[in-house]
This record gives C-alpha cells, sequence and structure tokens, in this order.
C-alpha cells in the first residue's frame, strides 16, 4: 500500500500550521536541522536520583510506587499465578478477572490456580480486576508504561476497579528519558503504538474540597507484581 495519501495529507495539515503562525516553507538548511533531529532525537535531562545500579532502581520504583497508593509485591517467577490469586482472596475481590492477551503473561502457572477464573481480551465495562503486563516501570516516579496495541487493550487499564500490572525486574528503567529510547528501539521511528500511557498510582482527584478521591477516573487500586530475575 503507498504512503503517498498520508504523506499528503501530513503535508497539507503542517503548510496550514505554517500559515497560520505566518512562516514560510522551510529553508533547506531549516529542514536539515529538523531531519537530523529526528533521525537523532537528543537525550532530555536524568534525573539524578535514578541514576542507580539495576537492583536499586528497582528498590526506588517500588518505594515510589507504594507512595502513590499502589501496593507492591516482590516475587518469582513461579510466585505470580499465587501472588494474583492470594491479593484478590485478602481484599476480597471476585477470582476473576480480564487479562492481556499477549504473549507477556504466557509463561506464569495460572493453570495452578484453580479457583482463579480469566479471560483473555478487551476491557468490558462488567470487569471488576483486570491482569496486564507493563513495558517498562520508571524508578524516578514509581510509575508504569503500557503501549496499546492488540496484545494490550487499552481498556484493561481504564474500565475495571482494580488493576493487576506483572512487571519484570528488568524492564525498570531510571527515568522517562529511557523508556523513549526502549520504544524506538521496540517499535522502530514511524510505528510508534497509538497510545503511550504512563499511570503512577490508581486513579485520583483532589477536585472536590481538597479531598484526595481515588478512583475518579479509572482503577481504584493498583498492585504491581514485581518479577524476581
Amino acid at each position: 500500500m503507498s504512503d503517498a495519501p498520508d504523506q499528503a495529507n501530513r503535508a497539507t495539515i503542517l503548510n496550514g500550521i505554517r500559515r497560520s503562525l505566518h512562516r514560510g516553507e522551510l529553508s533547506g538548511a531549516q529542514r536539515q536541522v529538523v531531519e537530523a533531529r529526528l533521525a537523532e532525537p537528543p537525550r532530555g535531562p536524568m534525573v539524578a536520583r535514578a541514576n542507580l545500579p539495576q537492583p536499586d532502581k528497582v528498590a526506588l520504583f517500588c518505594q515510589w510506587a507504594e507512595a502513590n497508593n499502589a501496593t507492591v509485591a516482590r516475587v518469582a517467577a513461579t510466585d505470580v499465578a499465587s501472588e494474583v490469586a492470594s491479593y484478590l482472596a485478602r481484599n476480597n475481590l471476585p477470582a476473576e478477572a480480564a487479562m492481556a492477551p499477549g504473549p507477556a503473561l504466557d509463561g506464569f502457572d495460572w493453570a495452578s490456580q484453580k479457583m482463579l477464573a480469566l479471560r483473555r481480551g478487551r476491557g468490558e465495562g462488567s470487569d471488576h480486576v483486570s491482569i496486564t503486563g507493563a513495558f517498562a516501570g520508571i524508578a524516578e516516579t514509581g510509575t508504569l508504561v503500557t503501549a496499546s496495541g492488540p496484545e494490550h487493550p487499552v481498556t484493561l487499564n481504564l474500565l475495571p476497579d482494580t488493576h493487576i500490572v506483572v512487571l519484570r525486574e528488568a524492564d525498570i528503567v531510571g527515568g522517562y528519558e529511557d523508556v523513549w529510547v526502549r520504544l524506538r528501539a521496540r517499535y522502530g521511528k514511524d510505528r510508534m503504538p497509538r497510545t503511550v500511557n504512563t499511570i503512577t498510582g490508581p486513579s485520583r482527584t483532589g477536585d472536590i474540597e481538597q479531598t484526595i478521591e481515588l478512583g475518579a477516573h479509572g482503577p481504584r487500586r493498583m498492585h504491581i507484581v514485581v518479577v524476581r530475575e
């Protein structure tokens, strides 16, 4: 399939923006500067507190995630499924969940949890619990990063009241700039996912009388299962 229609539409939009800003076409030198920046995007500043050895990044991520109202369990890969089932039981939640259909969660022993009913697919309004992986965790702020696509429908991040995220230690990075590098390496410059969500703890708002209310625009509970390498 030709990319010509997309390129023409893009050119129309950008030309309209330039006209509204009273700017002409890019000169040859300006275009070279822009193309060089796009080819090798510069890194932004890094926060010193996240410039740590990997074990310390993992510890810092867990510390900040808990500070942001998430709960965290660090377990071996063999214990992921049992930790999920135990979390649901501890919180008097139904032993059923919508789980991301991608292969990232296939390596765990879900079959060992006979009472846990899992449905693979997108999130629905009737779902109480979702289980997903994550593209990365950011030690700097305790933030999770998810990339949308067939393997991770974005509705799993938003609709259920409880979001359980399985995150491997190797996917915890220092800061946000590390995430953009990983995204470009995974997807390619022109093939980014439609949506990249950054999630710092459960949904909350302080709009009403400056009182924090959890679950305002999404899950009111977030449980992060960090898988030890």
